[in-house]
């Protein structure tokens, strides 16, 4: 509950919480900052993940796409939070509806903010943006779960609370396209692929400053029906973000050569669902909304400091520098193309 005596403090009282996945660049953050702050946090899972999860924290393991097993995990246990990481299809939502309809007070549903219009019509995009993505199945997933979830908002009062992260990421996710195939690209001194005019606007944040409004809205009766945008407040250029990634790597002076999305898309389906249903449109975002309910959250880390602390952990995991041929061929054929001219 929100703290009786000051009711915009940053923190509610200490809650039972369960997370749905919890080992996840996002869900692995917010579980730290959870316990951190003094909450009881449950975790169920597969229990398949590497990602260490917090001291304090109870696993739970059962296959969430196994009502029986899910079932008997809980034992018939409720939860004053429950958060929502893996659900990604309509199906997969209304079978969340049915194992916890009656025994949360809240369930946050992780949805995406590609689930945005695309292209979008106006900038900064705000919660009351029209969800629409004619390009990415992704997106139309997330936003069929979304009305699923409301619907039972409506009708049920099934307490949702919805949240649409953008780009988030920590040290082990490369922003770049080609992930760790571009570091080696720039330090080998090959061209590195930008799609579009590398112009578009970007934002990237922390998983870390994520969690902070994440944790903070758990527990706040006053988020149950609402949705809420959690992101930073810096938005790069596609240029700069390589340039970023490539000073880390320690190219001063990284050789970018721009590929439109569209050609992309034709020479990589894979690729092109994600540029045109997101990452090739400009997205900056309003929120305030989050602000207002979080008391003090901003966003700290900037993505300078984020693009150090990926590369420097690769380069301490060199086991994981996977190099893909495939992405190396598909990069020199499409550099090769743009120089020709044709």
């Amino acid at each position: 509950m929100v703290n009786p005596l000051n009711p915009d403090a940053d923190t509610v009282a200490p809650r039972n919480i369960l997370f749905i996945g919890g080992t996840g660049v996002i869900s692995a953050a917010a579980a730290e900052r959870a316990v951190a702050l003094g909450h009881r946090l449950t975790i169920l899972n597969r229990g398949r993940s590497t990602r260490p999860v917090p001291e304090g924290a109870e696993i739970l393991t059962a296959d969430v796409r196994d009502a029986s097993s899910v079932r008997a995990a809980l034992a018939g246990r409720e939860f004053d939070a429950v958060a929502d990481f893996i659900t990604f299809t309509a199906d997969q939502a209304q079978a969340g509806l049915d194992l916890f309809a009656g025994r949360t007070g809240q369930y946050v549903f992780i949805s995406s903010a590609s689930a945005y219009q695309k292209p979008p019509t106006r900038l900064p995009i705000l919660e009351s943006t029209p969800l629409k993505n004619p390009f990415w199945q992704y997106s139309r997933d997330k936003i069929a779960c979304e009305e699923l979830f409301y619907k039972a908002y409506r009708e049920q009062d099934f307490p949702l609370t919805v949240v649409r992260p953008s780009h988030t990421y920590d040290r082990t996710k490369i922003a770049m396209v080609g992930g760790w195939t571009d570091i080696h690209r720039m330090r080998s001194g090959l061209p590195v692929m930008v799609h579009g005019d590398g112009t578009s606007l970007w934002t990237l944040t922390h998983s870390q400053d994520f969690a902070k409004a994440f944790v903070g809205l758990l527990g706040r009766p006053q988020a149950v029906g609402e949705s809420y945008t959690i992101t930073s407040d810096e938005y790069l250029p596609w240029n700069q973000i390589y340039q970023l990634f490539a000073r880390a790597a320690g190219v001063p002076e990284p050789e970018l050569v721009h590929v439109s999305s569209e050609t992309i898309a034709a020479h990589s389906a894979e690729l092109g669902a994600n540029l045109l249903g997101d990452r090739s449109h400009s997205v900056v975002f309003d929120n305030t909304k989050i602000k207002s309910l979080v008391p003090g959250y901003r966003a700290t880390i900037p993505f300078a400091d984020g693009a150090r602390q990926i590369v420097q952990w690769f380069d301490a995991n060199p086991q994981l520098q996977t190099v893909d041929q495939d992405y190396m061929a598909l990069s020199d054929r499409l550099i090769a193309w743009v120089r020709s001219g044709a």
